[in-house]
């Protein structure tokens, strides 16, 4: 049973089991679907959605729930998309900051040149082929998708580094060259929510209450214990801090800055953030979706272990609850959103890793050539679960947002893409 559920985990098929049965539900039974997903949990006037706007998304019926003076909803779909998934993006960030700070840190040097370069074409050009037909199809158009550009600038790790591994197999180094590119797509992702999709009016000085949060957890149990003990090898009060406290006081850090994410108007599943960086971290990195992390005994990686299976679970329910859209749906938005992954995204990673590796002279791997570099666009363009949690942030809930998660959704096909184009590229896979 283990072993069924490690490759349930592994291969994120929770999450693609949560989108199909979305899918199915909503083209079944749309009332019936979108009133589990929007049903209340708790209403009260500090968390959740506006009562106005939760009454409309869950339709004929609401009233049964109503409870006078509350001012907000919290349901279920904001249970997933704004609380739970905080922990999804604390991981993504963890891998981040990993890679940016530590020595051996992967997009550290000139090793991660040509993939950030890469990377920047690779949200460019979506941004440019989404623009660009939005705009050829006309000012109605442009003006109901224009603010949902980013959408098909997002790369699922996860499925990108699985497809990757099966297209040039484990050992090629595209595979390593593809996971740089999405942990940078990632970063850059977190920056796009933060800055261009704020959940509500801007409060920043909302933001003391998570900078405060996040020095306090750093100074009183990661900073305090070290100073104290000194030049001690033993490190007793660091190791007692972890074993003992463990992650409760970062936990008890993150929900205050979760809050202060909320209250300033900034998405409050990115509220994590600034906790990443204040838990105690070894001195270097094994790679994302390395097993041998699974064996440091830091905080950090401890945390992000102990993270795995239920973040999993929560990509289950955001995939069942973001998913559910009916195929009448599909309209202008979806060709948009699927023609910026599937053709701006190639073409992005292609021309500018290929003016970074050559005319820019900053190379490519040993045994990776430049048309790999198509290979790997075409991997990348799998959107799927950020491009999903973009759609959902961008548009107002209704047919556009709907149309725009037909094409994230889409976006699998991909896979098969990558498959064809890696065989005509004549791709020699590399076991080890």
């Amino acid at each position: 049973m283990y072993r069924v559920w490690n490759f349930v985990t592994t291969y994120s098929l929770l999450l693609v089991g949560g989108a199909v049965i979305a899918l199915i539900w909503a083209n079944l039974d749309p009332v019936g679907y979108h009133q589990i997903v929007e049903f209340p949990i708790f209403f009260n006037d500090h968390v959740g959605i506006e009562f106005g706007e939760w009454a409309q998304r869950y339709g004929e019926g609401y009233g049964v729930y109503a409870e006078a003076g509350t001012t907000r909803v919290l349901s279920l779909h904001y249970l997933v998309n704004d609380i739970l998934m905080a922990f999804f993006f604390a991981v993504a960030a963890k891998e981040v900051w990993e890679a940016v700070v530590l020595k051996n840190g992967a997009l550290r040097g000139r090793k991660a040149a040509t993939p950030l370069f890469a990377t920047a074409g690779g949200m460019l050009g979506p941004v440019i082929v989404y623009l660009g037909l939005a705009s050829y199809l006309g000012s109605d158009v442009y003006d109901a998708v224009a603010r949902g550009w980013a959408v098909p600038t997002a790369t699922d790790i996860a499925f990108s580094f699985l497809v990757g591994r099966v297209v040039f197999g484990a050992g090629h180094p595209a595979v390593r060259f593809l996971l740089l590119l999405a942990i940078a797509d990632d970063a850059a992702g977190l920056v796009i929510l933060a800055v261009f999709y704020p959940s509500a009016e801007l409060a920043p000085h909302w933001l003391l209450l998570s900078v405060l949060a996040a020095i306090a957890a750093f100074v009183l149990f990661n900073w305090l214990p070290r100073k104290l003990e000194g030049d001690d090898p033993m490190r007793p009060k660091s190791t007692w801090t972890r074993q003992v406290l463990s992650f409760w006081p970062y936990l008890i850090a993150g929900a205050l800055s979760w809050y202060g994410f909320m209250r300033a108007g900034l998405h409050p599943a990115l509220g994590l953030l600034p906790i990443i960086p204040a838990i105690p971290h070894a001195d270097r990195e094994f790679g994302i979706f390395s097993e041998a992390e699974q064996y440091l005994t830091d905080l950090l990686n401890h945390t992000q272990h102990l993270l795995k299976h239920p973040v999993e679970v929560v990509l289950l329910f955001f995939g069942f609850l973001n998913a559910g859209v009916e195929f009448t749906a599909i309209s202008a938005p979806t060709w948009l959103v699927l023609a910026g992954l599937l053709i701006g995204k190639p073409a992005g990673i292609l021309a500018v890793g290929w003016f970074a590796a050559g005319p820019l002279g900053l190379g490519l791997p040993k045994g990776m050539r430049r048309i790999d570099l198509l290979v790997v666009g075409c991997v990348a363009a799998i959107g799927f679960t950020v491009s999903l949690f973009i759609a959902s942030v961008a548009f107002q809930n209704g047919a556009v947002q709907d149309a725009a998660k037909m094409g994230a959704l889409f976006s699998f096909a991909a896979a098969i893409i990558a498959f064809v184009v890696g065989r005509v590229c004549k791709v020699e896979r590399q076991s080890s």
